[in-house]
């Protein structure tokens, strides 16, 4: 595989479960196939990555969570390739479990599953983060007592138009919107949308165009479509469509946990990677965004598939498999959205990919 060939991804991995950490692959362009060159335990449990700029150079950073009960995120560098090196130090975010992060006006945010919170912290400009600046702590609570007793934020995003932060919250099945002043680091919320009972949202995506989001839920395998309107920042929800065939036994010792929703490029398709059912689903968007098909459901290649990454190129869609502690991949048909297991590489208790 020659350097021309190439392009880089990184794998996040459960430590306590025996994963390796942060993995860094080089991935040949041509077939997908990626290919884990080193890795760095720095900090533990890094879940979920997230990739971006240092203010001050440019240069790629790469940001991890460390979901452990007091919860933390680290930085590092990865502008020559190798070994992924820690930036400064790991930090506190003020909050346990952190499950995701994303960057949003020169700071990084959090989703903190156990303390049902939202953190920020500032980035300085060697692209290390800051002390914590502010938490903005969620209230509720859902129908499912072993799982909604309280608040569980679970991801946390920008919107396409960069004005706004959304929250989501599995255990008060509902999604968040707040403004981020990018001068302090505070969040304020704005409106809160209320999403069916007992679903437990997990994960939301957006479409293309910006106009329209699809949230995935884990307790009930569902993707709930809503019209966005980012003016007003407010979030109306239209209806919901089943991931799985109707003719699958959800019974309590084969129940299904929905983890990540992927959209295309062209907005046409939309993935979902099915924990239980170890699957991903296809449902096909029609022209107004807003109705989505059943189209297929095929294996993720391994077990417990806990994120769904799109590769740049729209070709080539990754599952972590992380019971199973593979990568799979699959060449996506243009035609028909539905992907074809190209291969597999070992990567213990793999729960992430994301691409520099």
């Amino acid at each position: 595989m020659g350097a021309d060939q190439e392009k880089r991804a990184f794998i996040g991995s459960f430590t306590s479960a025996g994963g390796l950490g942060i993995s860094v692959a080089a991935v040949d362009r041509d077939t997908g196939a990626p290919s884990v060159l080193a890795s760095t335990d720095a900090v533990a449990d890094p879940s979920f990555l997230a990739v971006g700029r240092t203010p001050g150079t440019g240069d790629p950073v790469l940001y991890a969570v460390s979901e452990a009960s007091e919860g933390a995120v680290a930085a590092f560098s990865i502008d020559d390739g190798g070994t992924p090196r820690l930036i400064g130090e790991a930090r506190p975010v003020g909050g346990s479990s952190p499950t995701h992060l994303t960057l949003a006006a020169g700071h990084l945010l959090t989703a903190n599953y156990g303390s049902g919170s939202v953190t920020a912290l500032p980035v300085r400009d060697d692209g290390s983060p800051g002390p914590a600046a502010g938490v903005l702590r969620h209230e509720g609570r859902g129908p499912d007592e072993g799982r909604q007793s309280g608040p569980h934020a679970h991801q946390v995003m920008t919107d396409p138009s960069g004005n706004w932060v959304l929250s989501v919250d599995l255990g008060t099945d509902s999604v968040r919107v707040c403004a981020l002043d990018p001068a302090t680091g505070s969040l304020r919320l704005h409106a809160e949308t209320a999403l069916r009972p007992g679903t437990g949202p997990r994960h939301l995506a957006f479409h293309p165009s910006g106009g329209h989001a699809y949230v995935l839920n884990e307790l009930e395998p569902t993707v709930t479509v809503c019209r966005w309107d980012a003016v007003g920042g407010l979030l109306e929800p239209l209806g919901e469509t089943q991931v799985l065939p109707h003719d699958h036994d959800e019974g309590e010792e084969a129940r299904t946990y929905p983890s990540e929703v992927v959209v295309s490029h062209d907005g046409r398709f939309l993935w979902t990677a099915n924990r239980g059912h170890d699957s991903i689903s296809v449902l096909t968007l029609d022209e107004t965004a807003e109705k989505l098909a059943l189209a297929a459901a095929v294996g993720c290649g391994g077990r417990w598939p806990r994120d769904l990454t799109l590769d740049p190129t729209g070709q080539w869609l990754y599952a972590a498999n992380e019971h199973s502690g593979n990568v799979s991949w699959f060449a996506v048909d243009a035609e028909t959205g539905i992907p074809a297991h190209a291969g597999s590489i070992e990567v213990p208790a793999a729960s992430c990919v994301v691409f520099a």
